[in-house]
């Protein structure tokens, strides 16, 4: 089968691969129908790595999709062939201190689509998935809704373990799908405000079309000024989504006495630094996000009842044979992208 692989920096080609084969009774062959092009697969492209994950060449990104359930495992219940599906990449084991606690999405054993070391990804033809990392979708769903369920998933998990958000007043700093997959739920949810910051105009244009209460480019405008005008108390809670020291200065800035940082982003650095007399004075707490736990259904379900709109957030559409295009157009940012889609046929 074919398969779109990063070849080296900023260099992918198409290649022929071994065709995926079902091992286990559990597992399910799955052909790709489409593909979202994610921050970390630009990570791989742009730099090879993501810490301590060192892409060996050729290999195969791609980790958000959604395809048509092909074969199945002599055991498989949750779906059957004929079934299109979203795909949660992450593949726990199921026995480890972790997931046994209930925290699969910190596995001690975790094999994440398209992570160097853990398993290819799915920006080929076919993949083999364990059952549980499929979601059926419904007659009205799209796969570009399927293939989105899984950054909103991300989003949707950490408006809920921010502690909630019904009446509260939120900054998210970074518009992109991760920011934007932050302020659909949030919304949703009952967020009273929502203030959002971005560099791209374009990214601002959307998110104030999609409920955003303020947006600002901090290129252009002191933006905790600004947002202390409309808020001069501050933000309950601050969710970080660009991965920049900048935005987790500004986070610090905004947040009131006893706020929260969600922090969301991947930062291409090592470590964050905070200033401490702020911290401790604010007693603000700090939230890691760790992608998502048991949130692709709850995902699925807010697309599926039109409780929030992914359309307009899917800008570019590209065939599996313009792999390289969308990736060379989401690693410059270019024509104002904010999720670029590739369709496998």
């Amino acid at each position: 089968m074919k398969a779109f692989q990063l070849t080296g920096i900023r260099q992918m080609e198409m290649k022929e691969v071994p065709y995926p084969e079902i091992r286990s009774p559990h597992e399910v062959l799955v052909r790709m129908e489409a593909v979202g092009v994610c921050g970390s697969d630009i990570h791989y492209y742009l730099t090879g790595r993501i810490g301590s994950q060192v892409v060996k060449y050729p290999f195969t990104v791609g980790h958000e999709g959604a395809g048509l359930v092909e074969s199945v495992g002599a055991e498989v219940t949750r779906v059957k062939p004929g079934d299109r599906v979203a795909i949660d990449p992450a593949m726990p084991c199921g026995f480890c201190d972790q997931c046994l606690a209930g925290r699969p999405h910190t596995c001690r054993n975790l094999k994440f689509l398209g992570t160097p070391g853990q398993a290819e990804g799915c920006l080929s033809e076919h993949i083999v998935m364990p059952e549980n990392s499929l979601y059926p979708l419904k007659k009205n769903s799209s796969y570009d809704w399927g293939a989105f369920s899984e950054p909103l998933s991300i989003g949707t998990y950490a408006v809920n373990l921010s502690g909630g958000v019904l009446g509260k007043k939120i900054a998210i700093l970074g518009a992109g799908p991760i920011g934007m997959s932050v302020l659909l739920p949030a919304l949703a949810y009952g967020a009273a405000n929502v203030y959002m910051t971005d560099k791209i105009d374009e990214r601002l244009m959307l998110a104030k079309a999609s409920g955003a209460a303020w947006t600002g480019n901090p290129d252009k405008a002191d933006i905790v000024e600004e947002i202390l005008k409309h808020e001069k108390w501050g933000m309950d809670l601050v969710f970080e989504c660009c991965g920049q020291q900048e935005a987790m200065d500004q986070a610090v800035k905004l947040l009131k006495p006893g706020g929260k940082i969600m922090i969301i982003g991947i930062p291409e650095f090592d470590r964050w630094h905070f200033p401490v007399d702020d911290l401790r004075h604010k007693e603000i707490a700090i939230q890691n996000v760790r992608r998502q736990l048991n949130s692709v259904q709850e995902a699925l379900d807010l697309i599926e009842t039109g409780r929030v709109n992914v359309d307009r957030l899917i800008t570019h559409h590209y065939s599996f044979e313009e792999t390289d295009k969308a990736f060379e157009l989401v690693a410059g940012y270019r024509d104002g992208v904010m999720k670029a889609m590739i369709h496998m046929k």
